[in-house]
């Protein structure tokens, strides 16, 4: 079960309330600034790390925009909430309240009641209260993430030159409805296509296949939270059908594009 709220007073917030049974994440970014709680049961944080975290009930996670990862659960069943609110928006806010070191990296935080103030945000999305409560739970929100000392911190190692080479490779990626093939989109810098494969996972976390999957279902979720058909959604990606695009937005989602969409 997977469900979705979204804020008609601040539409850039958006609130997910689930539970899952079953091993359902592909590595995956997301493009916005994301606050995960985990509520029952336990589960296992990969992608970022070197290794694997496990995540207990009470635990908070912080992942900026753009962070390869991936949380399962570590049994039978589990429960989360998680916030994805507007980068851009988040960095001012970040600006505002001297906590721009929220955006260097993923946080796993263990401080003693800031699953409850995760709660609190939560439910103000869900029930569609008026801007000033959302905000204010907002304000208290990055207050208790700054406080917080990280249990674990995968800082962003970013590397400009290496995002600048690509560049070409990943706007074919994300723009062609083809699926162009690795030796010619290495050939487009100068690469084989193993280097390609390596400069791509050093610089984004992804393979290039795995990377225009990702940046398509984003696209996706964008496209259907603006209220688009699925099937005009999965036309408009290039994808070969509607059963691919499911299939493909359930693995990278855990949940179904209709689900997604409300």
């Amino acid at each position: 079960m997977a469900e979705f709220w979204r804020s008609t007073a601040l539409p850039h917030l958006e609130a997910r309330r689930s539970c899952q049974e079953n091993r359902c994440y592909r590595p995956h970014t997301h493009d916005s600034f994301s606050v995960g709680a985990i509520d029952a049961g336990t589960s296992v944080l990969t992608g970022p790390l070197h290794g694997t975290i496990r995540l207990e009930p009470g635990d908070v996670v912080v992942i900026p925009s753009g962070h390869v990862h991936a949380c399962n659960p570590d049994g039978d069943r589990w429960r989360y909430q998680m916030v994805h609110l507007d980068q851009d928006w988040v960095a001012s806010l970040a600006r505002w309240m001297r906590a721009s070191r929220l955006l260097d990296g993923v946080r796993v935080l263990r401080r003693p009641g800031l699953h409850q103030v995760v709660s609190a945000l939560t439910d103000a999305i869900c029930t569609d209260a008026a801007p000033e409560p959302i905000e204010a739970r907002l304000a208290v929100l990055f207050a208790e993430l700054e406080a917080a000392s990280p249990a674990h911190l995968v800082a962003s190692e970013a590397d400009p030159e290496l995002s600048a080479r690509l560049s070409p490779v990943m706007h074919r990626l994300r723009h062609d409805e083809s699926n162009p093939a690795l030796s010619e989109l290495a050939g487009m810098i100068g690469m084989t296509k193993y280097q390609l494969v390596r400069a791509m996972r050093r610089a984004t976390g992804l393979s290039p296949l795995a990377w225009r999957q990702n940046a398509r279902i984003i696209q996706a979720r964008r496209m259907l939270r603006g209220g688009h058909p699925i099937a005009e959604t999965a036309h408009a990606l290039g994808f070969t059908d509607q059963s691919h695009f499911h299939r493909v937005f359930r693995a990278h989602v855990a949940a179904s594009p209709g689900t997604y969409r409300g």
